[in-house]
């Protein structure tokens, strides 16, 4: 099983402060010690599955070949890579390519465990070439030292760290000081546990918040408020108008919503309504691959806008592209307009939501869907809040056809249950939901300071693992 990261940390830091605290005074030059030699080469279509492992620049592959180049156990050395460098141990009757190196010979005074370590300990990748392709040559590598110590110490040095991969931290002569490195490690991995739970709770809290909105939880009653029911009549006679001015192309009408489809009970003056009767449902958009329309810098052209912009509450702009100004030409009915929502409905990130609040000339692709609201009473913010929280993305999810891949219809879409408040709801709800919001944003903000800080403590470990003017006796 792989080690964790914080597992990983200890090893390094321990390893590095008994390192650090060695007598090197007396070394010898690195092919000395040890004789290496690259592997042999084997690529992909030369490889015949059998029963010997085979190794690469990383280490043991998940490859097996069906013969094998070294016949004893040794180390090896990733020669090119990503992970040139890194050393590892060879089992006998292996194959290893020539994107590593490997000991042929090693001199009887060292134990090969104690090699492994020590040269993990060397990081011999910064004797790598700085290219696109890191390689490491025999050359780059004379310059590195071994130690010269009795092979006995080489093996208690090998125990002591066996001991603890093996989570045997029960040291009785600690004359490297490791004790404190674990203690101050452990403390470091609850804490960052404990951080990594805070944040669970703070986005668990925050979804929390909108159910309880979208169930009339959130902020008192009001017996003076308008009923739902008569914002909702006059959104569809709006709506009906826009269809006789020819400004809106008549819609589909929607079936009534059966109480089965109503997963939780809301207050009186409420009503529940389909998505599709609040607002017009644009899914008209596409590639501009589609329509022989190119991409362009910004500034020359519209901002079109896809999937991956759309992120939850806002629109994303880091990676923005730009398409010729002929699209809106050949789609108008995707231009967007300030104020319009925007949904993903096809992909990973499906159900996302965010407000359009850009003044710039937009357009959007066929992954995009346009939830634009007519009615000026109807909050937009609510509707946006409602979108983004579990009882929507489940609707979504449900709603789903394309198995193969994630993706909603407009009839999907337009048949969305949702819990409709009074108008004067609509704005308390708003407005203590981004009150409580902030206050959520505060607390994330604190919580991934402090686990910054909580990364800056294990680098002062390692730190503190290399200096040799630590008390080895100090028990923190």
């Amino acid at each position: 099983m792989a080690k964790t990261y914080i597992e990983n940390i200890k090893h390094t830091a321990v390893r590095n402060k008994i390192f650090s605290l060695i007598d090197i005074e007396k070394q010898q030059p690195i092919f000395e010690v040890i004789k290496l030699s690259s592997g042999d080469y084997l690529p992909t279509t030369a490889m015949i599955n059998g029963d010997f492992p085979v190794y690469g620049g990383g280490g043991q592959t998940s490859k097996n070949h069906n013969q094998f180049n070294v016949i004893k156990r040794t180390f090896g050395i990733g020669r090119v890579g990503a992970r040139c460098g890194c050393v590892f141990e060879i089992l006998p009757n292996s194959w290893v390519t020539d994107n590593a190196l490997f000991a042929l010979d090693i001199s009887p005074e060292y134990d090969i465990n104690f090699l492994i370590e020590y040269l993990n300990f060397k990081n011999i990748n910064q004797f790598a070439n700085t290219s696109a392709q890191p390689v490491i040559s025999l050359k780059r590598m004379s310059n590195i030292t071994i130690p010269i110590i009795d092979l006995n110490s080489q093996k208690e040095i090998v125990e002591i760290l066996e001991n603890f991969e093996n989570r045997n931290f029960n040291i009785k002569n600690d004359k490297y000081g490791i004790k404190s490195i674990i203690t101050l490690t452990d403390v470091n991995e609850s804490l960052s546990t404990e951080l990594s739970q805070q944040l669970q709770l703070v986005k668990k809290l925050r979804q929390q918040l909108l159910q309880d909105a979208v169930q009339g939880k959130l902020v008192d009653q009001n017996a003076d408020d308008e009923p739902a029911n008569n914002l909702l009549q006059k959104i569809k006679a709006e709506k009906e108008q826009l269809v006789n001015d020819k400004k809106l192309k008549k819609e589909k009408e929607l079936p009534q919503i059966k109480i089965e489809e109503t997963p939780f009970d809301i207050p009186e003056n409420w009503v529940w309504c389909r998505l599709g009767e609040l607002c017009t449902i644009i899914t008209k958009g596409s590639s501009p691959n589609w329509q022989g329309v190119k991409y362009v810098e910004e500034g020359k052209g519209i901002l079109y806008i896809t999937s991956k912009n759309v992120d939850s509450y806002k629109i994303d702009l880091t990676k923005a592209t730009y398409v010729e100004e002929k699209f809106n030409e050949i789609e108008p009915r995707s231009i967007l307009k300030r104020g319009d929502l925007l949904t993903n409905i096809v992909g990973a990130s499906i159900g996302r939501t965010a407000l359009f609040d850009l003044d710039a000339v937009a357009n959007i692709n066929q992954a995009v869907c346009i939830l634009r609201i007519e009615n000026k009473e109807f909050n937009k913010t609510y509707l946006l809040y409602l979108m983004n929280s579990d009882f929507a993305l489940k609707l979504m999810s449900d709603s789903q056809f394309a198995p193969g891949r994630a993706n909603l219809s407009m009839g999907n879409i337009s048949n969305f249950p949702i819990p409709f408040p009074p108008i004067g709801e609509q704005n308390r709800i708003v407005e203590k939901i981004v009150q409580l919001m902030q206050t959520c944003e505060a607390l994330e903000i604190s919580i991934k300071q402090s686990q910054q800080q909580n990364e800056q403590l294990l680098q002062q470990i390692l730190r503190e693992a290399f200096s040799k003017e630590s008390d080895p006796e100090e028990v923190i």
